[in-house]
């Protein structure tokens, strides 16, 4: 899931931005989910920080309500968060300087009036490479269409009782995948394990574990009790060690 995150107080460009970024994610078979801003007002930010998944922002830097240098600072310094792509896209080009000065990290700084697309394009690509060496994913068909779950996303898989579906749950949603539990097992890496015979779990989700009451609780709060008792020992050390 990649959220493209795009802030221009010049809605007819927004949206160009958006029809560019749509035409270039038709190339991959990758969720891409849109939001779209004037400003960075009280609304830009209570939202950003509701957001699971891989973000890309395409910020203008000066909007009438805000900075987009400040609103970069928010994302970097008060949401704590370093692995989001920042790229500005603005008409002062005599703010460059100062927008690689202030150490946000951003992947670039594009002039509304220099041929934008292309340079968009062109970090659009550097965006795909980064999104593609980082995270394995679980694929699968859901509704006709063929999706990729990050790993790192996944919080628990469980076995639909009398079915042979399973639900996929993640940080950001839930679904049913027409595989068997041992075919999904196969294809995830040593993050996961199988507690009983209708469920695996991903142990960097997990919060704790508590072996009185044999309940697994996730970071998103997800509570789980199917553990079998041949299994008990093994996710208490494979939370330990986690841990």
């Amino acid at each position: 899931m990649i959220n493209y995150i795009i802030c221009d107080d010049n809605e007819e460009f927004a949206i160009k931005l958006r029809k560019i970024i749509e035409n270039y994610m038709m190339n991959y078979d990758i969720d891409d989910n849109y939001h779209m801003f004037m400003d960075y007002g009280k609304e830009f930010k209570q939202k950003i920080s509701k957001i699971e998944g891989y973000k890309v922002y395409v910020l203008d830097i000066e909007t009438k309500n805000g900075s987009g240098l400040d609103a970069s600072r928010y994302i970097r310094e008060e949401l704590d968060d370093w692995n989001s792509v920042i790229i500005m896209i603005t008409a002062h080009n005599e703010l460059k300087y100062e927008a690689f000065g202030n150490r946000l990290f951003l992947l670039d700084f594009i002039n509304k009036f220099d041929d934008y697309e292309a340079k968009l394009k062109e970090d659009l690509e550097r965006v795909m490479k980064n999104y593609d060496h980082r995270e394995k994913c679980l694929t699968f068909e859901y509704n006709r269409v063929v999706k990729k779950v990050d790993f790192k996303h996944i919080v628990i898989i469980e076995k639909e009782k009398d079915s042979k579906k399973c639900i996929v749950k993640t940080t950001y949603g839930e679904y049913s995948v027409c595989k068997s539990l041992n075919s999904i097992l196969k294809s995830l890496d040593d993050r996961f394990i199988k507690i009983s015979r209708s469920c695996i779990i991903n142990l960097e989700q997990v919060r704790e574990y508590d072996s009185v009451e044999n309940k697994i609780t996730f970071k998103n709060g997800t509570v789980s009790y199917d553990i079998s008792r041949d299994c008990k020992k093994k996710v208490f050390e494979s939370v330990r060690v986690c841990k």
